[in-house]
């Protein structure tokens, strides 16, 4: 006889929510852009260090705009992924500053 578990709702923040779904949206824009510039592949070893963080549950500012920094610079200036670019920026900014 199998018996049901049951499941209780995982209170995740939804800072990291919103970050993993941003960096989610520019990695697919990203491996959807036919276009080839010299730093893609530093973009995308970033997004995949911001997602990282985000698993993590208690990424650090700085970390976090240290990566958006490296992926604003290597991305430059596609047009075609800035909205999501600025969406990955929007959900980082929800962390706060660094502290100083």
């Amino acid at each position: 006889m199998l018996r049901r578990v049951e499941q209780w709702p995982v209170s995740v923040d939804p800072r990291v929510a919103g970050l993993r779904g941003a960096v989610a949206r520019l990695r697919r824009e990203l491996a959807g852009y036919p276009g080839e510039f010299p730093d893609r592949a530093v973009a995308e070893d970033e997004l995949a260090a911001l997602d990282a963080m985000a698993l993590s549950g208690a990424p650090e500012v700085l970390r976090l705009r240290r990566s958006l920094l490296l992926i604003a610079g290597s991305i430059g200036s596609v047009s075609a992924l800035s909205v999501a670019v600025k969406g990955v920026r929007e959900a980082v900014d929800l962390f706060g500053e660094p502290p100083r």
